[in-house]
């Protein structure tokens, strides 16, 4: 299975709470507080790794937490602190976080907001609620009484950019842990020589998240179903995608390193067929264009043969269209046409 985009929740560790702890040793009777401090929470750490080329491993663990850092000690002993999660990651990892996780209402509280009567809620609290879900009708109106709940939004489209994972063991800290809390020997003063007082540790932070997987190579294969891009792969690299005389084989991105004289090398990335109407997402035409976006050289199979009954010159025009329509920015890049089924 090939996952390219997944919605994953991430928490680091909280910090361990402090210790309220008294000396207790022979022929000292008051020897003072003497609590640790806890231990640190763990970090959420994500490495870009070569040897990674999916997001699978995110399918089956979409919750990501690290650890909580242990509680301190007596003896001014300080707790654990938790080791940092490392999730690995493709290289060509792009991240996005939601800022409809930052709100802090539970999905049974966000609900009774939006069912509630909200004078009774503002008579309640004293505030007026903020509501965020689908419009109920395309032309609903702000309310007279100036309140925020005509602030309607959709909360997928709501993302901001993190971080782009574009190197071999770049890393990045997505959550970090909480710090550890304050034991008793840390109020202690001359008015207060025995204090009971200590903090909990820190909140690790937490959040939801997008990841997306655009893949990166030298060129791309772009062209129709049945053009013979899979084909083409296989002769000249060692990948080995799977070839049958059927549309749409082909369901993700294949890299294939090329060998060239000299110890030369190069990626070329064999992207799924396209349809008319990809750039508007027909056919999974967004999952398929995104892949496109890092290559730096755009490779067209045009089926010159026309064995699929298609013109070749219509189908470079469609296609070239179809790459202007989803970003104008990949027309300006180098490309080729390489002519495919000649002897058919």
């Amino acid at each position: 299975m090939f996952v390219d985009r997944i919605k994953v929740f991430a928490q680091a560790g909280n910090g361990g709470r402090g210790c309220v702890s008294f000396r207790r040793e022979k022929f000292v009777p008051k020897g003072g507080p003497d609590g640790g401090d806890g231990g640190r929470g763990g970090d959420i750490v994500l490495r870009a790794d070569r040897h990674v080329d999916h997001l699978t491993n995110l399918f089956y663990e979409p919750i990501i937490k690290a650890k909580n850092g242990g509680h301190g000690q007596g003896k001014k002993m300080h707790g654990r602190s938790a080791p940092a999660k490392v999730v690995k990651v493709p290289v060509g990892t792009i991240v996005y976080r939601s800022q409809n996780a930052e709100r802090g209402l539970r999905k049974e509280e966000d609900e009774e907001l939006r069912t509630a009567d909200p004078a009774v809620w503002i008579e309640e609290s004293g505030k007026r609620p903020t509501l965020y879900a689908q419009r109920s009708t395309p032309n609903a109106e702000a309310r007279d009484d100036g309140s925020d709940l005509s602030a309607i939004r959709d909360p997928q489209s709501e993302m901001d950019l993190m971080v782009d994972l574009t190197r071999d063991g770049q890393e990045f800290l997505l959550c970090r842990g909480g710090a550890g809390g304050k034991g008793n020997v840390h109020f202690k003063s001359s008015r207060n020589r025995a204090p009971r007082e200590y903090t909990e540790g820190e909140k690790g932070e937490q959040g939801h998240f997008l990841f997306e997987l655009r893949t990166i190579a030298d060129a791309g294969l772009v062209g129709y179903p049945n053009a013979g891009k899979s084909t083409l792969l296989r002769m000249i690299s060692a990948a080995r995608p799977k070839v049958a005389p059927y549309p749409f084989t082909t369901l993700h991105p294949i890299i294939g390193v090329v060998e060239f004289p000299g110890y030369g090398r190069a990626t070329i990335a064999d992207i799924p067929g396209l349809i008319e109407g990809a750039h508007r997402g027909l056919g999974l035409g967004h999952e398929f264009l995104r892949h496109i976006m890092r290559c730096r050289i755009l490779l067209f199979v045009v089926d010159v043969g026309g064995s699929e009954g298609r013109n070749p010159i219509e189908d470079l025009g469609s296609l070239r269209r179809e790459i202007d329509l989803y970003d104008p920015m990949l027309s300006e890049r180098p490309w080729f046409i390489i002519a495919n089924k000649m002897d058919l």
